[in-house]
């Protein structure tokens, strides 16, 4: 079983504190605090971002192997992922992720694409992990 790691650190207090999130190997670390995640602090992430990375880096790969699987093979599968952070239960809750990608490849009619892009959204394992989120929608586009 493949294990991948992440840490993070928090000080202080919930409002007037602040944090640093990490990948296990190094490759990615960031500030995070509380205006980053609930304010208009756009100088530091927030774990919602992080969520939205995951989760377009797994549609997009997935979506791309599914294509190859179809004998298809993809230039580019860009895809950005809005995560929506509201409250439910009295506490923050994430309410709704909506994936965009635009893929340039060749040779495919829209139909086989919509339906290979809803599978990738269904299937990728981070999809998968985020069962609890009350929605996530998926816009996918062709490149000309």
């Amino acid at each position: 079983m493949k294990k991948s790691t992440a840490k993070a650190q928090w000080n202080k207090g919930l409002k007037n504190g602040n944090g640093e999130v990490a990948s296990g190997r190094g490759h990615f670390k960031a500030n995070y605090t509380y205006a980053s995640r609930f304010g208009d602090d756009t100088s530091a992430t927030n774990p919602e971002e992080l969520i939205g990375a995951a989760n377009a880096g797994c549609f997009s790969m997935f979506l791309s192997a599914l294509l190859e699987k179809a004998n298809y093979e993809p230039e580019t599968v860009q895809t950005t992922a809005t995560v929506h952070l509201g409250e439910k239960d009295g506490g923050p809750h994430v309410m709704k992720i909506e994936l965009d990608t635009e893929v340039s490849v060749a040779g495919i009619e829209e139909d086989e694409f919509q339906r290979l892009a809803q599978e990738a959204k269904e299937k990728c394992p981070i999809s998968k992990a985020l069962g609890a989120v009350p929605e996530i929608t998926l816009t996918a586009k062709l490149k000309k």
